[in-house]
């Protein structure tokens, strides 16, 4: 069994690196739009024609576009000879060979992925919110970037690698060269040297004034000596419930009130970096727009949102590595978050604590590590129910941060939630109360 995983470096690339980065993100960009236009093209053709042909997926749009770029739709020159005689040449697309070919198939590849979501919603055999038909990229509200395959050649050599030319720090990239990056890329190099990896393609973006290189790799699993040993088919002791809060970003206990870990005061790095942007987006807001001064207070601006969610991602994967280390069986509440933001009072707070992507975080490093993690029903009421008698508070508040039962019993709020969440897989509630509107 293997797992996917990313890893990320910064590029720092020459002026004319820089320049063909720019080529190969304009490049995917054209291709994208091209494919559409063949969508469009044979959408109009086909209210004439019923049985015309509509290019749909992503195998039919790279053969399209392929024959496309060398007819003479794609360029043409006049050469006049001596005598007068003009002649037209066919020169097809003339720049398709100063980029990797590859940008074009995976341009063809995504406008078939959109075309294939936008069926998909509308048949319903897409869940979530309803997709639109894809649109063209513009080059000054589109994210330039491009993705490459690793393919292999002949002779074994691979067309992506790592540390190569005797420079540690760089990464070489079909029809680019070698670039340098600025992280250490040892364990990346470790991995491959000893067989435990394989890339599989790599993404570069552009994003708050930086080029950005994103390696996805094919890697084993890890080794067993990290691994959680696994449990007996009638053991369900052991289960740990982790409940998420604001003032405490995290309280997690064992079912007999054992409190196992507390995370207080989560660094919150969008208010207190709210000065700043709201300083910086001011600044944006007097340049003149189409100025260069605008184009210079855009990107300020853009780095500051990338060092914000870098400081969140930082502390929600060492929160997450501490726990699945640490515990073999989590369980976790399923929160609505998209219609918490929809209180303006905490909006803000809760955006900035990033409850969704740290449990999407916690449920891919469980699953590493070979542990199990458990996510509680929605309308289960951690919070008003007593860990000790079972008994439901229905008149607890947000504002109340100690839970006091009729029975006596008196606890910390979040305690209480995680004890509740621990308790969940054993003793699941069948009559949970739930409103009578689902969308309540």
């Amino acid at each position: 069994m293997s797992r996917h995983t990313t890893f990320r470096y910064c590029l720092d690339p020459t002026v004319e690196q820089q320049r063909a980065l720019d080529r190969h993100a304009g490049a995917t960009r054209f291709a994208f739009n091209k494919s559409l236009d063949f969508v469009k093209t044979a959408l109009t053709q086909r209210e004439t024609d019923p049985d015309h042909q509509v290019p749909w997926t992503g195998f039919s749009l790279i053969n399209a576009f392929n024959t496309w770029k060398k007819t003479e739709a794609a360029g043409r020159v006049i050469a006049v000879d001596p005598d007068g005689v003009a002649e037209i040449e066919v020169t097809g697309l003339v720049w398709r060979r100063e980029v990797c070919q590859q940008v074009f198939e995976e341009a063809a590849v995504d406008c078939g992925r959109a075309l294939g979501a936008f069926a998909d919603s509308r048949t319903g055999k897409r869940q979530g919110n309803r997709v639109g038909f894809p649109r063209f990229k513009r080059k000054n509200s589109t994210t330039p970037a491009f993705r490459l395959r690793n393919k292999i050649s002949k002779s074994g050599r691979a067309g992506i690698r790592i540390g190569d030319n005797g420079i540690p720090r760089s990464v070489t990239l079909p029809g680019i060269g070698t670039i340098r990056v600025r992280e250490d890329t040892r364990r990346l190099r470790r991995m491959l040297a000893n067989g435990r990896a394989k890339i599989l393609y790599t993404t570069v973006s552009f994003r708050a004034g930086r080029w950005q290189l994103s390696v996805t790799v094919e890697a084993a699993d890890l080794h067993p000596a990290v691994r959680h040993w696994p449990c007996a088919a009638d053991d369900d002791t052991g289960w740990v419930g982790v409940d998420r809060g604001l003032s405490n970003f995290l309280v997690a206990a064992t079912a007999d009130g054992t409190e196992v870990a507390r995370i207080d005061n989560p660094p919150k790095p969008l208010a207190r970096g709210l000065r700043q942007q709201r300083r910086l987006a001011k600044s944006l807001s007097r340049k003149q727009k189409g100025s260069r001064n605008r184009k210079d207070a855009a990107a300020r601006l853009a780095r500051h949102h990338h060092h914000v969610a870098n400081v969140r991602r930082h502390f929600l994967h060492q929160v997450s590595n501490g726990l699945v280390k640490t515990h073999d069986r989590l369980v976790v509440e399923d929160l609505n978050v998209a219609g918490m933001l929809g209180n303006h009072h905490l909006a803000q707070a809760i955006g900035d604590a990033g409850w969704a992507d740290f449990a999407r975080i916690v449920r891919y490093k469980q699953q590493w590590r070979g542990g199990t993690l458990v996510t509680a029903d929605r309308w289960y009421p951690s919070s008003k129910r007593c860990s000790a008698c079972a008994r439901v508070n229905a008149q607890l508040t947000l504002s109340d941060r100690v839970f006091a039962c009729e029975c006596g019993f008196r606890a910390d709020r979040d305690h209480n939630a995680a004890v509740n969440l621990a308790v969940w897989p054993t003793n699941r509630p069948e009559d949970s109360p739930r409103p009578p509107d689902p969308q309540a």
